[in-house]
């Protein structure tokens, strides 16, 4: 794996679990256009490795990400922001089939929220702060913010939290469903991995198709969503790791997946 300028990578922090670090601490993890190039690529390379099962994205214990970084944006047009398309890199994240999880302390604001939400799960410090305050700034989301929230919190929680620019407390996040669990700052890495752990002792075929099926439900209706459920359903009973899982239940035995 490449040396990265921006974040800090460890493909191994625990096996079959791998951790992406923001790593701008003065500019307080802001998004810039290479920090997200080089999420981008790194979630390309874990993903296409087959000794990687879970990836961690944090920004340590301090901050996740204080939001986009304005500097670079302020005096652009709106032409070009258009050729920039600085949010086709967040469609790598999207698209990575292995389950993230943002371990979140501190700051997760504007674009550093949408960065959390892109995510399949969120566990949060006790200190971390939630938010879209772009229209502060004269401005908007445009990284899924008002989509993406909306989804997770409903709408008049969204709307307002959108069009004041208020930030959510860790616990209202929680009670919102925005976030998984609130703990504190010093377990935040520890709770992350149990929870990463946990996951990656299933069947790595099993965990991508259902991880599929869920982010289908947030783009379909019931009945295509279901059609694709069952659909991901079959195509399980095509891997050894669900003929190991079934024979495991069977023999009282732990079972050994091998995600094949």
């Amino acid at each position: 794996m490449t040396e990265k300028q921006f974040i800090r990578v460890n493909p191994q922090i625990e096996k079959f679990i791998a951790l992406i670090e923001l790593n701008r601490p003065k500019e307080l993890n802001a998004l810039n256009r290479e920090l997200m190039l080089e999420i981008r690529d790194t979630l390309r390379e874990l993903d296409n490795d087959d000794q990687v099962r879970v990836i961690i994205l944090t920004g340590g214990q301090k901050v996740f990400a204080a939001g986009a970084d304005i500097k670079q944006m302020a005096n652009a047009s709106a032409i070009e922001m258009l050729n920039i398309d600085q949010f086709s890199t967040w469609d790598q994240i999207k698209r990575t089939r292995k389950p993230i999880i943002a371990a979140v302390s501190g700051f997760a604001l504007g674009g550093g929220c949408e960065l959390a939400m892109t995510c399949d799960m969120i566990i949060a410090s006790e200190t971390a702060k939630f938010g879209q305050p772009e229209i502060k700034i004269g401005t908007m989301p445009g990284a899924g913010g008002t989509q993406r929230l909306t989804r997770a919190v409903g709408k008049a929680l969204a709307m307002e939290l959108v069009l004041t620019g208020r930030f959510l407390t860790a616990e209202e996040a929680l009670r919102a469903g925005l976030i998984n669990k609130v703990v504190p700052v010093e377990l935040l890495l520890d709770e992350t991995l149990a929870l990463a752990r946990e996951i990656a002792s299933q069947s790595p075929v099993a965990v991508k198709l259902a991880k599929e099926a869920v982010n289908h439900a947030f783009n379909s209706t019931l009945d295509e969503g279901l059609l694709f459920e069952r659909k991901n359903f079959y195509l399980t009973f095509a891997s050894e790791d669900q003929k190991e899982g079934m024979s495991a239940f069977i023999e009282k035995r732990k079972p050994e997946f091998k995600g094949i």
